[in-house]
Order: structure tokens, then C-alpha cells, then sequence
């Protein structure tokens, strides 16, 4: 399925990403803006530092930056998964950029070319 680029679906993919936020880290985005442009998604988040990822990156930066990077694909099975079921969207790839520095991170979903029945 393709999908329109429209407000009721940008509010529909941002309610999926602050929700996987959620269930993830406890708390929502700071800052979320979704873009929709040919056949690619684009979340722009700015997240919030967790107290224990502050922990770690004083106690052990090293296994911080391996969580932060377990997270982030955690986070990026989550959302393909959500976006099958209540999207019902073909996604060829789902990939995640995090910035612990900043807490930004890119989210970009390519959704796969439709069939043609040629």
C-alpha cells in the first residue's frame, strides 16, 4: 500500500513513533516533525536524555553507545511492525540514525515500489 501525504497520516505516523517512544524509554519526544516525499518517510525526533543512559555514559561509555545502538534497533522492529498492522504499509527498509550527543535522531522508512501487474 502506498501512502498520501496528508495531516491525518503525518499525525498517524507520529502517534506510532511517540508511542514506540513510550513503550521504549518511558516518556515521548521533545520534538517530532514527519515528512512524507515520493516513497520515503522521514521522522525528525529530538528525544529526551534518560537518567540512566546519563548514568552509564559516565560510568560506562562503552556500554552505553552498545545500548544506544540495541535501542535503535529495537526501535526500528518496532515501527516496521506497527506500520504493517495499523498502517498495512510495504516497507523494502527501515533505517535509524541516533545522535546520543544531541538525542536526535533520523528515521527514514522506504516503502517498497508497488507491483504492476504487467
Amino acid at each position: 500500500m502506498t501512502i498520501q501525504d496528508t495531516n491525518e497520516s503525518r499525525k498517524k505516523l507520529s502517534a506510532i513513533y511517540n508511542e514506540i517512544a513510550k513503550e521504549l524509554f518511558g516518556f515521548g519526544t521533545t520534538l517530532l516533525r514527519v515528512t512524507i516525499e515520493n516513497n520515503t518517510i522521514t521522522f525528525y525526533a529530538k528525544h529526551r536524555r534518560s537518567p540512566r543512559s546519563a548514568a552509564l555514559e559516565g560510568e560506562a561509555p562503552a556500554l552505553k553507545l552498545e545500548v544506544d545502538f540495541r535501542m535503535s534497533l529495537l526501535y526500528k522492529k518496532k515501527l516496521r511492525e506497527r506500520l504493517e498492522e495499523e498502517m498495512d504499509l510495504d516497507m523494502e527498509a527501515v533505517l535509524r540514525d541516533y545522535d546520543a550527543a544531541t538525542q536526535l535522531a533520523i528515521t527514514n522508512v522506504i516503502l517498497a515500489e508497488p507491483q504492476s501487474n504487467t
